[in-house]
């Protein structure tokens, strides 16, 4: 599984509508409103490095409203669920 990270910038009316848009293309599994220099986060899951590309460049980066977009590939994960699934195994 390959995670991103697309750092969004919106023009100033349109976070919403873009945050919407963007969170219904297959591959993006959560958007989220931020403070800061960026106005969105959109999380990529997907299979291969190809389909984030795909997601980003045909459907992203042509969603009206966005003004640019910084992408990012997660070499590793790490989550607090995932330490305490591998802590608990065998302990039932």
């Amino acid at each position: 599984m390959i995670t991103a990270l697309v750092f969004i910038r919106t023009e100033v009316n349109a976070v919403n509508a873009v945050a919407e848009t963007v969170a219904a293309i297959d591959g993006v599994s959560e958007v989220f409103s931020v403070t800061g220099d960026l106005d969105l986060v959109a999380l990529i899951r997907v299979q291969s490095l190809e389909q984030v590309s795909q997601v980003v460049t045909g459907g992203i980066s042509k969603t009206a409203g966005i003004t640019s977009t910084e992408t990012h590939v997660a070499f590793q994960t790490y989550s607090r669920q995932d330490l305490d699934a591998a802590f608990s195994i065998g302990l039932d």
